[in-house]
């Protein structure tokens, strides 16, 4: 069994969390973000699909999904980058005694508000919520979407039935938006009970109805946390945004060499500036003319611009997936992703330049950034949660079936 590599990580770092088809790796620099240090490999031979650093209530958390071929999905956490892990000798998400359906991977993990400091979210396949109220010691469906009325019709996209984005909604308690590939973007404005779709404008290419109520292969969303109400979505051919809430959704693909794709990234601090990798098709799923370019806007879809400086221009037959691409909280922002062949990806002033971080990893799935010590506060949070504080949380008590604790042990 390979060695793990261990880095040590103190506030005031930067961290990169990669996942990978055969482990994770974690990476940490200064501010400066020039030289990176890399661990690893955790969870050697296991697909990782999904990490995340949880910093609310004065943790360092680190939560990471790994699936084993012989035992399955399995939730693991650090409190010390990965020096130890727990060791659950169970999964702790199951689906309910007489559901008919199992965990086969789990494809998000997501911290809740910053004034719900014990609030976790976990979207699974197949496509299902599940949510923690105690910071993550045990978990229940959220029953109110997995009830939903719609759920028999969803459909598997390539990559599975999978909820991969989960959205808590910084401005209002109550209000998430998960996305399923392929079902579309749900939205519940009441704390879980019930879940609404959002797909007005979004196409289906795949299907006879192009613009159908639900069953959009949504491949990502993201927010701004300084404008909630605005939304930007890659869509299994379609690049959108929304400035309802998600209410409708107006096309936005203006000067991209092909608006299939994965990844949707914002900016951590500008609402009209996002960024895309575009594909050249379902069919042919790697960068157009092989060349790696990022495309970012600065004027929320009007146009886009290719960012190639520092990236490969020839014979660059890239793909990169709906989490392998993340921005950190820092200014000017930092923009990372990691492609199907292994190679990281950074950029240290918002996109302009690109460096190769690291090189013959595995596939990368997944990428997380985040600075140590600061947690990313949403504008209007505090103020929207502390007049809701109680509210979400008992909402969602009441939307979820909740399991009996279980107990994990202490990896050695």
């Amino acid at each position: 069994m390979a060695a793990t590599q261990q880095i040590g990580v103190k506030d005031g770092d930067v961290v990169l969390l990669v996942g990978t088809v055969k482990g994770a790796f974690i990476l940490r620099s200064d501010r400066s973000r020039r030289r990176w240090a890399a661990g690893g490999p955790h969870f050697p031979g296991q697909a990782v699909y999904a990490m995340a650093l949880d910093q609310r209530a004065g943790r360092r958390r680190l939560w990471a999904s790994a699936t084993s071929m012989h035992w399955g999905a399995r939730l693991y956490s650090s409190d010390d980058f990965g020096k130890h892990w727990t060791d659950p000798e169970t999964s702790a998400l199951r689906f309910p005694e007489g559901s008919e359906v199992s965990l086969k991977q789990i494809w998000q993990i997501r911290p809740g508000r910053a004034d719900e400091p014990d609030t976790l979210y976990c979207g699974v396949e197949p496509a299902a919520l599940f949510a923690s109220q105690d910071g993550g010691q045990t978990w229940a469906l959220v029953q109110g979407l997995f009830d939903h009325p719609h759920r028999p019709r969803w459909q598997p996209g390539g990559g599975g039935l999978c909820l991969h984005t989960v959205l808590p909604d910084p401005a209002n308690p109550r209000r998430l938006f998960v996305a399923i590939s392929s079902g579309g973007a749900y939205r519940t404005d009441d704390g879980g009970a019930t879940w609404h779709p959002r797909n007005v404008g979004v196409r289906a290419e795949f299907l006879p109805e192009k613009y159908p109520e639900f069953g959009q292969c949504v491949h990502k969303i993201a927010q701004p946390p300084a404008r909630p109400e605005r939304l930007y979505l890659q869509n299994h051919w379609g690049l959108y945004r929304s400035d309802d809430g998600g209410d409708s959704w107006q096309d936005i693909a203006h000067g991209v060499p092909s608006d299939f794709g994965f990844p949707m990234v914002v900016h951590p601090h500008a609402p009209d500036t996002a960024y895309v990798l575009p594909l050249e098709s379902d069919q042919f799923r790697c960068v157009p003319e092989g060349r790696l370019r990022v495309y970012r806007t600065t004027d929320a879809g009007a146009s886009w611009k290719p960012l190639t400086r520092g990236l490969p221009q020839r014979n660059a037959w890239e793909c990169v997936l709906r989490d392998a691409m993340e921005a950190d909280g820092l200014d000017p922002a930092g923009v990372y992703f990691g492609t199907r062949s292994g190679q990281l990806y950074g950029s240290r002033d918002g996109g302009t330049s690109w460096d190769l971080i690291l090189g013959g990893l595995p596939p990368i799935v997944c990428v997380r950034a985040a600075l140590v010590g600061e947690p990313r506060v949403g504008r209007g949070s505090r103020g929207a949660g502390e007049r809701g504080r109680r509210g979400p949380a008992r909402a969602f008590r009441r939307a979820v079936a909740r399991p009996k604790p279980r107990r994990a042990r202490r990896a050695r």
